[in-house]
């Protein structure tokens, strides 16, 4: 079995950039804790397939800073890559949005990706609707690419902070690098990105269906059908599997980041604070949510790829019961209790005794312990082969008319 490599030594990019509070469009900006590092985002029961963990800079103000700028001066900056002019198209209503303004400006450049020029979009393909979500430095928005929904990410470039920027500069070019080069039916798709002096931008795919906690909360927390629980899992586990062998951690893996695409296969999105595993220390915790997160991330302790193996077991728990992982519970309460006492959440006395042990595997306190997602691959197919045997006899059974003698 291979094991990642532990954690001993590297900068950690999120450093300062820990504090990310978003908010809907048209909602307050005060939100619970489980907001933290996510964004909770709705357009008509869609969803995006990014967020944006760690991709801006920490403040509960509702509006970007580009709003406050002294016009739109062009910004020096060190790009060496051939610069293009293109012009994208905005809706109407976004006529006074200053960061897509500075996106479709004909005015400045587009700048290439350096090693990834293949994936510069071209502005003009693009059609940008409307902003539903946004924190400090970005907004999200649902748009057009080349006639494809596609859901777009913006973030702002600091004026005034040069180590800020600098920060934040990295962490784009590792999210295009990681979304470049992550090819796969459960990863969402990369359609492209681009650079311009003010503003930096993400396009992928756009999820109609919404994401799994969406799901699971217009459900009212009934279970999902067991046959489409373990499909849906199946689709993570293979995701995962596929980042994992390419020596990657997810490090936020949960139920919003996972999406539901049209044929209710499920992609894993959000990659803006995944990185590679190396030899590091010091990798920011609070990156992940703490209803979610393995007991070592809680306490910031070195961990390798099995933090993203725990993060399972708690989303196949979810998927199984429908509920919110500690739902009684604050989401700090839930990190003490998972560190100090050991608590995990309750497995129905029905469950599947295959996917009881998953999940209990999976969420083991010794990271050493967790299996790798080859393993829980096997072990989720074992258990859609035996629900599926399990159905075929009941529909056997009920077909069975009992025998009578004359």
């Amino acid at each position: 079995m291979l094991e990642a490599p532990k954690f001993v030594g590297l900068i950690d990019l999120n450093q300062n950039l820990s504090q990310n509070f978003y908010h809907k469009l048209g909602e307050g900006s005060n939100m619970s804790i489980e907001s933290y590092g996510s964004l909770q985002m709705s357009n008509g029961g869609g969803s995006v397939a990014m967020s944006m963990d760690n991709s801006s800079v920490g403040s509960n103000d509702s509006h970007t800073r580009i709003l406050n700028h002294q016009g739109l001066n062009r910004v020096h900056n060190n790009y060496s890559v051939a610069a293009s002019v293109n012009r994208g198209r905005v809706s109407n209503g976004l006529s006074n949005d200053a960061l897509a303004q500075a996106l479709i400006d004909p005015r400045f450049p587009t700048i290439g990706l350096e090693n990834y020029d293949e994936w510069t979009i071209d502005l003009r393909k693009l059609n940008m609707g409307p902003a539903f979500a946004q924190g400090a430095f970005g907004k999200l928005y649902k748009g057009t690419y080349n006639g494809e929904d596609v859901a777009i990410k913006l973030l702002e470039r600091p004026e005034h902070d040069l180590e800020r920027a600098h920060l934040m500069e990295q962490q784009f070019q590792q999210e295009v690098m990681m979304l470049a080069n992550l090819k796969h039916p459960n990863i969402v798709r990369f359609i492209g990105a681009c650079r311009k002096p003010m503003v930096w931008c993400i396009v992928t795919e756009y999820a109609k269906g919404g994401s799994v906690r969406q799901f699971l909360t217009r459900r009212h927390n009934r279970s999902v059908p067991l046959k489409l629980a373990v499909k849906q899992a199946l689709d993570v586990a293979r995701g995962m599997e596929y980042v994992h062998a390419l020596n990657l951690i997810h490090r936020d893996l949960k139920s919003d980041n996972l999406l539901i695409a049209a044929d209710k296969s499920i992609k894993i999105a959000d990659f803006g604070v995944a990185r590679i595993e190396v030899q590091t220390e010091g990798m920011t915790p609070e990156t992940g949510t703490y209803r979610w997160m393995a007991p070592e991330m809680i306490q910031h302790r070195p961990y390798t790829q099995k933090v993203d193996v725990y993060s399972f077991g708690i989303v196949l728990w979810e998927l199984i019961t429908g509920m919110l992982p500690f739902q009684n519970m604050t989401a700090v309460q839930a990190a003490f209790a998972v560190v100090n006492k050991g608590v995990r959440p309750t497995i129905p006395n029905d469950c599947l005794p295959v996917l009881s042990e998953i999940m209990t595997r999976c969420w083991d306190a010794d990271p050493d312990n967790r299996p790798p997602f080859s393993q829980v691959v096997r072990m989720l197919e074992a258990a859609e082969t035996e629900i599926m045997t399990t159905v075929r006899k009941a529909r056997f059974r009920c077909c069975i008319q009992p025998m009578t003698t004359d």
